[in-house]
């Protein structure tokens, strides 16, 4: 489980079959404090938006969250977090 800021949406134009009704966000991943890589991830919260800090699980247990036929998807918005501080 890892954590990130939600920065923004993904349109996708063709979409594999067992991800039709998935929100795809853009995703900055947070590791100690700091902004890493931007990752594109399924949101099984449906409700998260830009700026939200969220939750996110990646392999194939993001691809558990949405359907029974594994959709390939390599992260998932499990949660949100409230309030985020980063003391190092």
């Amino acid at each position: 489980m890892y954590t990130g800021r939600v920065e923004g949406t993904v349109v996708a134009s063709v979409k594999d079959e067992n991800l039709r009704g998935v929100k795809l966000l853009l995703v900055r991943v947070i590791e100690n404090g700091k902004d890493k890589n931007l990752i594109v991830a399924g949101d099984a919260t449906r409700q998260a938006g830009e700026g939200d800090f969220v939750t996110l699980v990646g392999s194939k247990e993001a691809a558990l969250l949405f359907r029974l036929p594994l959709c390939p998807c390599d992260a998932g918005i499990t949660g949100f977090i409230d309030d985020y501080h980063e003391e190092l």
